[in-house]
């Protein structure tokens, strides 16, 4: 049995749908990404499982208890907004209690509480502090324990990390993970950046205009996209319509087609002859447009040194692991 079952959940505003038949399930432990474009639907349903927002149809099950019916104060659920939400008139120590005080929770129960979660996200040093005293990463941090302290049977994460910097983001992704996988805490995190959602999830559903239009873990969705708009939005793949697939590749080809850039191999000899178009620089990759048989295409290869770089105009040769070939719909 599913730790969480959503079933046919509707949602409108002002009778235009969001979306009008949700259906998923959560194993007890597991870390979802909902992943889409923004106005795709993902963080109202994070909404509607919170209870923040009301639904106009459907089950929300958590342990088999429908909590439609519910409260948000009611649901066991935690919940991580992007703007930290903290309140700055009160310490970190006094931000992370408020919700056991609120639960009534005895003094001595929620010191020991307390100092467990803080040293948990690594802040014991800072429970004195007041919010304008810390970092961005630092209150997000803050948010997370407070979410963390109540002991929620479901955490939901609402794009928690896009406000920082890249090297904090990266460090906190992490640190959210590790956390998550020491608790066994079913987790929900929603978020449009597909790198998150590839290195954090056990699976992904990835929304389109208020449908999961793909589900699974991060090699299904990378490597086997079940249609335009999934095999463009992850990775930066190559999409090929029929005729330009058929002149590339030299026979008939019926459909679409998606090529990852890395399965793209260049050479200085080969049967396929191409010309860099231009090249750029993204650390450690070097991405390449290349024009074969009058189709151009994104080419991404290693960046191990200066001396095997092409130049933009050079002719060279391509070859394309055929079974990363990927027809879409």
């Amino acid at each position: 049995m599913s730790f969480v079952s959503v079933q046919h959940l509707q949602k409108s505003y002002a009778g235009t749908p969001v979306f009008s038949d949700i259906n998923c399930e959560i194993a007890k432990g597991e870390f979802v990404t909902l992943l889409g474009p923004s106005g795709c639907g993902k963080s109202t349903l994070l909404r509607c499982i919170a209870g923040l927002t009301a639904v106009d149809g459907g089950q929300i099950l958590l342990d088999g208890q429908d909590l439609v019916p519910l409260s948000p104060q009611k649901r066991g659920i935690g919940m991580v907004f992007q703007s930290y939400a903290l309140f700055p008139n009160m310490t970190v120590e006094q931000n992370v209690a408020f919700g056991l005080r609120m639960q009534k929770v005895k003094a001595d129960d929620s010191r020991q509480r307390v100092q467990e979660v803080l040293r948990l996200v690594e802040l014991n040093d800072f429970a004195s502090r007041y919010p304008h005293q810390l970092s961005g990463g630092q209150c997000q941090r803050v948010a997370l324990a407070r979410s963390l302290v109540t002991r929620p049977r479901l955490l939901l994460l609402d794009e928690p990390l896009s406000a920082l910097d890249a090297r904090i983001r990266k460090h906190l992704r992490e640190q959210i993970r590790q956390i998550q996988r020491e608790l066994g805490l079913t987790t929900i995190f929603v978020t449009h950046d597909q790198e998150e959602a590839l290195t954090m999830s056990d699976r992904i559903f990835l929304m389109n205009q208020g449908r999961i239009v793909q589900s699974g873990d991060a090699e299904t969705l990378y490597t086997a996209p079940v249609d335009l708009f999934a095999a463009g939005f992850i990775g930066n793949y190559n999409l090929l319509d029929a005729a330009s697939a058929s002149s590339l590749l030299q026979r008939p080809i019926a459909s679409r087609i998606a090529i990852r850039p890395e399965a793209i191999a260049l050479s200085l000899h080969g049967d396929l002859d191409a010309q860099v178009r231009s090249h750029s620089l993204l650390g450690n990759v070097i991405r390449y447009r290349i024009e074969a048989r009058g189709v151009e295409l994104v080419v991404d290869v290693l960046n191990r040194s200066a001396a095997d770089l092409y130049a933009d105009g050079q002719r060279l040769a391509l070859s394309i692991d055929p079974s990363a070939l990927c027809e879409v719909a």
